[in-house]
């Protein structure tokens, strides 16, 4: 079964090499700059060091995985987009037209476009057919897919990213599509916190005063109706998420498996982190959260992530459209640690670090 294979992959997950992180720290102290100056630039490039064990990282080969699927709760009038939308979508990331398409093309970044659960047939040569069915059920009226979709969801998603980094793949964003998907990210996250459908339902594209209401209530409703359980993430996909949330849950697992650093983006994505570490909590380690969403319900779902994104730019698109824009950010970091002149370099007297970090230094 699914969940089996689930386990074995995620009891092979370990932990970042300390020893790999204690000497990225010291170069970062040779490095000819005052003590951390370059501030969550030498963060991050301490936690590539652990991820991949060497002190430099290669960032140069690097993509989104985008998850694609239909809802079943759209048929209950939550979302102001046509379902429609999410099979055009899926097309055209590969014809360059979305906004992740745009911002990965400007930064070196290739789309990998998985039908999880579209509800239509798509047959593309650059599109993954791992469709488990078309579009999941709709959780106000039961459970959106049964435990065994919900896991095989999950492993689609450790597969893929396996897949992608034996094609070479060294950096990962964390992207989905798919008309409603607020809706049952809202309602994982608030079974996963134990939090009131109101702190976390927001009006997702743009839904009025009124269908926001009935949104919150539809949120309430399938909660109360499906009782998922808040210890058994994968139950609580299968009782009201996603194949896309799912899936995605599982490319983080799989980055982990892997040892490969993987890109948070908004709202979705994050619920989808906080569904993977709740399955391997040290799969967070390997996360890197991008940009405060301005979704509702986004603040609860990272700070109980516990990551701190990098980035604020106002965004809420979705899509993995935060994620080459965080990988350029991570670029810089890669590039000061492997290419920064030390003291001895720049023939520099370093005594006055000492001075700097010493009890009489003062501003």
């Amino acid at each position: 079964m699914s969940i089996e294979r689930i386990r074995e992959y995620v009891s092979q997950i370990k932990s970042l090499d300390a020893d790999a992180m204690e000497r990225a720290r010291a170069r970062q102290a040779e490095l000819a700059k005052p003590p951390g100056s370059l501030g969550k630039l030498e963060d991050i490039s301490v936690q590539l060091s652990g991820i991949s064990g060497q002190l430099f990282y290669n960032t140069d080969k690097r993509c989104v995985i985008i998850m694609s699927a239909d809802n079943g709760v759209y048929e209950e009038g939550v979302a102001s987009t046509p379902q429609s939308v999410t099979y055009f979508q899926t097309l055209n990331f590969l014809r360059g037209i979305p906004g992740v398409a745009a911002i990965a093309k400007q930064f070196n970044t290739d789309l990998i476009v998985v039908d999880v659960g579209v509800n239509a047939d798509i047959d593309h040569p650059q599109i993954k057919n791992r469709k488990i069915r078309k579009s999941t059920w709709n959780i106000a009226k039961g459970p959106a897919m049964t435990y065994e979709e919900a896991s095989q969801a999950v492993l689609t998603g450790i597969e893929t990213a396996i897949e992608a980094v034996e094609d070479g793949y060294r950096l990962f964003g964390a992207g989905e599509m798919g008309i409603a998907n607020t809706t049952t990210s809202a309602a994982v996250l608030s079974v996963l916190l134990g939090i009131e459908p109101e702190k976390v339902v927001g009006k997702g594209a743009g839904l009025s005063e009124d269908a926001y209401l009935h949104k919150i209530h539809v949120v309430r409703h399938a909660i109360e109706n499906n009782r998922p359980d808040p210890r058994d993430p994968i139950d609580v996909l299968a009782k009201v998420g996603g194949f896309d949330i799912a899936a995605l849950a599982g490319v983080f697992l799989g980055c982990a498996f892997m040892r490969v650093p993987v890109v948070i983006d908004g709202f979705i994505s994050t619920v989808a982190a906080l569904a993977a570490v709740g399955i391997a909590p040290i799969c967070k380690e390997y996360m890197i959260a991008s940009h405060v969403s301005t979704e509702h319900g986004f603040a609860h779902a990272v700070q109980a992530l516990g990551l701190e994104p990098y980035l604020h730019l106002d965004m809420r698109l979705g899509e993995g459209s935060g994620c080459p824009v965080m990988f350029a950010v991570i670029d810089a970091a890669c590039g000061a640690i492997r290419d920064m002149g030390t003291f001895a370099e720049a023939e520099i007297d370093d005594d006055y670090i000492a001075e700097l970090t010493g009890d009489k230094f003062t501003i």
